[in-house]
């Protein structure tokens, strides 16, 4: 049986280090005023662009099942993104990172879409994924 080493100090406790997602182009564009159909249309990897879209449609009273398809878009777009970051699939977002915010508001937005068409599982599983990943965006999201 061999011995493990723990290091004096060591947090056993301590889950994966937070993900900070870099720069999303996209962010450049919409501040200039670009619109987010556009900014899709140039850039449809962006979680950013497509959060922005769809909350843009909800702002508009667009249909419940059109903002839950634009913000699964960016939800799926957003673990694409995660992933190639060094994201595991869990441990913290912080929404104090501001390019993590495109990632969180298509999470919410996704929750929020999947409420407002009965989908009450998926509500359940987004609106825990987004505190588990930044307690601050939930609230700051939800409420």
């Amino acid at each position: 049986m061999g011995s493990m080493s723990i290091t004096p100090g060591a947090d056993l406790m301590a889950g994966p280090p937070p993900t900070h997602l870099p720069v999303d182009p996209a962010a450049a564009l919409l501040a200039a005023g670009q619109a987010p159909a556009d900014v899709v249309r140039r850039l449809p990897a962006s979680p950013l662009a497509w959060a922005t879209f769809a909350e843009e449609a909800r702002d508009a009273g667009a249909d419940d099942v059109t903002v839950y398809a634009y913000a699964r878009v960016g939800y799926h777009r957003s673990l694409d993104m995660l992933r190639r970051n060094g994201w595991k699939g869990n441990g913290p977002v912080p929404w104090e990172h501001e390019p993590n915010r495109g990632f969180l508001r298509a999470l919410a937005l996704l929750a929020l879409a999947a409420r407002a068409i009965g989908e009450s599982d998926e509500w359940e599983r987004c609106s825990v994924f987004l505190r588990d990943s930044s307690a601050t965006a939930a609230e700051e999201l939800l409420g």
